[in-house]
């Protein structure tokens, strides 16, 4: 197989979930920094323009969302699973949550009060206008917590995953699971990113515990890569996915081979354009040319993304 190149940067919460899975794994990996804010040209030679972070690579073969990063990590390294069974399907509700309604509230948190203070504490004001313009530009759709009902949310929800946590070192048993991954990251982020506001997370000593033994599984064995070697490997491989369900279901009455973008609904909305060549219960595929990355198959989850067909 070819190797796992992870396109991320060191403070984005979402990439720190999947590096965890990556460490959780024990994998090798190839890491590419990428810019925190737009423009990301080497990154949207690849996904023609989706930009949120992070975005898997496998030669040819471009994973977006860390929802369908965790699928294909699963198929890269069985064992130990994420989706452990019988709770599977309890597993990625929870995930789904995390990754949404704990996320949110907690990034709402976090950027209030001295939080901010904490993330621009050495850079000049202007890095914290271009954050906030760019943040603004991906959040067009969405509607975002006032700071105050993000607090008392974010200290309700923190008593929910200690509840959780009574009886059993992880969110759903004696080992983590998606779920554990999913719920850890906004977290990490209030720990380290913003420390002035991680005092809210004493009142939950069980979750910090928790904290603790996550941040113990470490990152797998990473080695530096830059974005023209990324895309080199691009440009030198033929697509082969590693996402096993292949049957085509029509929801949208848009056939295979049609020209059509693919968005986020909400956080991101930035379309990537391309080929239809893969709608199955779990994701849609692009194919798409690119001048220097060459042919490529871009893949997206089908929870949280839509589909429409390019108008000419």
């Amino acid at each position: 197989m070819a190797d796992l190149i992870l396109h991320h940067y060191a403070t984005s919460p979402f990439s720190e979930k999947i590096r965890l899975i990556l460490g959780y794994k024990k994998l090798a990996w190839k890491s590419v920094i990428i810019p925190q804010i737009a423009p990301k040209p080497d990154l949207a030679a690849l996904t023609g323009g989706y930009r949120r972070t992070p975005v898997l690579q496998i030669g040819a073969d471009v994973y977006c969302d860390t929802a369908l990063i965790c699928d294909v990590l699963e198929h890269v390294a069985p064992m130990p699973s994420i989706y452990p069974e019988p709770g599977k399907g309890l597993e990625r509700v929870v995930a789904q949550w995390g990754d949404s309604t704990l996320f949110w509230a907690a990034m709402g948190y976090n950027f209030s009060g001295k939080g901010q203070a904490d993330l621009f504490a050495n850079a000049p004001p202007e890095a914290a206008r271009a954050l906030a313009e760019d943040r603004k530009a991906m959040s067009v759709n969405m509607v975002r917590h006032r700071p105050g009902d993000a607090a008392a949310a974010y200290k309700s929800y923190l008593r929910r995953l200690s509840d959780m946590l009574d009886d059993t070192d992880y969110l759903l048993g004696a080992y983590p699971t998606v779920a554990d991954f999913a719920c850890y990251h906004a977290l990490w982020f209030t720990r380290k990113r913003t420390p002035s506001m991680a005092g809210v997370l004493q009142f939950t000593p069980a979750v910090s515990d928790w904290l603790d033994r996550m941040a113990a599984i470490g990152h797998g064995t990473m080695e530096g890569f830059d974005a023209a070697q990324a895309i080199a490997v691009a440009a030198a491989s033929t697509p082969h996915t590693l996402l096993s369900d292949s049957t085509f279901q029509d929801d949208h009455g848009i056939p295979l081979g049609t020209r059509v973008t693919i968005a986020a609904e909400s956080f991101g909305p930035e379309p990537s354009e391309g080929e239809l060549i893969a709608a199955t219960r779990t994701h849609y595929t692009l194919r798409r040319k690119d001048a220097r990355a060459g042919t490529v198959h871009v893949h997206f989850p089908r929870i949280g993304y839509t589909l429409r067909k390019l108008e000419p």
